[in-house]
This record gives structure tokens, sequence and C-alpha cells, in this order.
């Protein structure tokens, strides 16, 4: 199983980025994916996540109207689209998948595997 993450860069505050995370060598609808970012000296947190069945997801606070998580399933591949970025937002992201009876989709513990993480600096 391998989950590919591209799409990050250094942009300006306010500019907008699109990650992208493909996955291979899974039946990828039939598994929930997530976003999760980490911060230099901090711990990997949530960011967003998408269900497999039906369109439910989940955002953390602090993303919520700037971020969009999406899935193509046909394309086996999660997006994350990232508007309004601002300092804060600078990190390495990583796409997960898992496919876990769970409720929340909020923790790393839910995932089953993760991609390589993709930088994202955002200057002020």
């Amino acid at each position: 199983v391998q989950l590919q993450a591209s799409g990050g860069g250094l942009v300006q505050a306010g500019d907008s980025l699109r990650l992208a995370c493909a996955a291979s060598g899974v039946t990828f609808g039939n598994y929930y994916l997530g976003w999760f970012r980490q911060a230099p000296g901090k711990e990997r947190g949530f960011v967003a996540a998408v269900r497999n069945i039906g369109v439910h997801t989940d955002y953390a606070d602090f993303v919520k109207g700037r971020f969009t998580i999406s899935r193509d399933n046909a394309k086996n591949t999660v997006y994350l689209q990232m508007n309004s970025l601002n300092p804060e937002d600078t990190a390495v992201y990583y796409c997960a998948a898992g496919r876990q009876a769970v409720m929340t989709l909020r923790r790393l513990g839910a995932y089953d595997y993760w991609g390589q993480g993709t930088q994202v600096t955002v200057s002020s």
C-alpha cells in the first residue's frame, strides 16, 4: 500500500494550495481518508477527513471555511484545497487511509496507512 502526497510548496499569506494524495495497492473506495499536519516542534494533528460512504466530512476548527477535503474514487486520490493560508498553516501535511470501525476520524490511531508528507510553507 502506498500513499503519495504532493502539491506542497512555498506560498504567501492569503494564497491557496491544493494538496493531492494518490493511493495504490488498496481498494480505495473502502477506506476513509484524512489529512494531518505537523509543524516543527509540535505533534501531528488532525486537519480534515472524509468518510468512504456518503459525503460526510470533518474538519479541525482552525481550518473550517478555509480548507476543503474531497475524494475522487475513480482516480484513487484525495485532495485538500487550502485557501486563505496563513503562516500558522506552515507544516508537513500527511495523508492517511483507514478502514476501522471507529466513531471519530480525528485520531492518528484510526488510520492504517500514511503517506510520506508534503511541506507547506506560508510566508507573511
